[in-house]
């Protein structure tokens, strides 16, 4: 860690593959400014500008940045040499994940060297690119993340790679993704942020912060029915296996939750168990898989307790703010939530990096929490 405190009023960054802008969302709350963010999907565009519009109000400071929707390879005028100290972003990682057929051909793996290219361009004094674990720990991409640091260093930048999990930054998921993050200057030593957590926070906990499904700010119901699976596979866990119709496993609503997919919006959209979360009784879920394990019979007909989360719930498990403006039809929202980086674990990322660099700036965690300034 530099041992020169040096004041920043808002240190800029330039955000690539910027999706909905979680990333983006943690950063800015830890003192950071935006100056261009791109990505080539125009929902997540929209969602992230109003996002930036309500953040501007909330804080009484407007951004001045370029919004671009395009593919950034097809960019026309690209950020300039030295206009921001950061670069951050997520490159494309279906090439690179399990969820995915792990594809070493696939051309959207090729993005993370686009990053590095406009790394190169503006010569910020850090980067931070986010992407799937399976890039930082199977073998399988040793020779890419090789590579990938190896260009880092060729364009002048010392590398720092780990794997995180949301859930020790008080995200109610236990999302793991990879950060490398890029210094410019040899002497800076960086370390990745502690857990900031003593207890992590589970889908109950998450899910009983906003309003009661149905209503106003908790009202985007996936309409993907609960079915028994007439064919159960069966696991030691009831939230694994598949006893029920898709992919849509129950969450154990005492834990926080497996990753989000990006798929989520029909039958593969998780399920909760709506009894427990009001009264706290013991998971349905449990009862049918004991019964199961011992013998008993497949249900034909599953309790109306039983049901899937809404958009704003996923957000919510993602640690997104409590009044984010999703765009975008109900399956382009969950998509979106799903692709995302938590903002608390972004928070914690850029905090770090603030520190490395040697920053005091000023920070909003409310940011976090509601972007629309209160009326009350």
């Amino acid at each position: 860690m530099s041992s020169d405190r040096k004041r920043v009023v808002m240190p800029r960054f330039v955000s690539l593959y910027t999706g909905a802008g979680g990333l983006d969302l943690g950063f800015i709350a830890a003192g950071f400014t935006p100056v261009f963010a791109n990505d080539i999907n125009a929902d997540a565009m929209k969602t992230y500008a109003a996002a930036m519009d309500m953040i501007a109000e909330h804080t009484g400071k407007p951004f001045e940045h370029a919004i671009v929707t395009r593919d950034i390879r097809q960019v026309e005028k690209l950020p300039a040499k030295g206009c921001a100290e950061l670069v951050i972003g997520g490159p494309p990682c279906q090439g690179f994940s399990v969820a995915g057929k792990m594809d070493p051909n696939d051309p959207r793996s090729r993005h993370v060297f686009d990053f590095l290219a406009m790394v190169e361009r503006v010569e910020p004094q850090a980067f931070v690119m986010e992407n799937v674990k399976a890039l930082a720990r199977n073998r399988r991409w040793a020779g890419t993340i090789a590579d990938i640091r190896g260009q880092a260093e060729k364009i002048g930048y010392r590398t720092y790679l780990e794997v995180l999990n949301s859930a020790d930054y008080g995200v109610a998921q236990t999302r793991e993704r990879m950060f490398l993050v890029g210094f410019r200057e040899n002497s800076i030593e960086f370390e990745y942020p502690e857990p900031t957590v003593h207890e992590h926070v589970d889908v109950a906990q998450a899910l009983r912060s906003l309003t009661a499904v149905g209503q106003p700010g908790n009202d985007e119901t996936c309409k993907a029915k609960v079915a028994a699976a007439k064919e159960p596979i069966l696991r030691l866990s009831p939230f694994a296996g598949m006893l029920f119709n898709g992919q849509g496993r129950p969450m154990d609503m005492n834990r926080p939750a497996p990753t989000l997919p990006a798929s989520m919006g029909g039958n593969r959209t998780p399920i909760v168990d709506q009894e427990t979360l009001e009264t706290g009784a013991k998971q349905w879920v449990e009862t049918y898989h004991d019964s199961l394990m011992d013998g008993g019979e497949v249900a034909t007909t599953i309790p109306g307790r039983l049901r899937r989360i809404t958009v704003q719930e996923a957000a919510a498990i993602q640690s997104f703010p409590k009044d984010m403006p999703w765009h975008g039809s109900q399956s382009s929202r969950y998509r979106q939530i799903g692709n995302a980086v938590p903002p608390r674990m972004a928070f914690a990322v850029a905090s770090s990096v603030a520190a490395a660099l040697g920053y005091e700036i000023d920070t909003d965690v409310t940011i976090l929490d509601r972007i629309a300034r209160s009326q009350g």
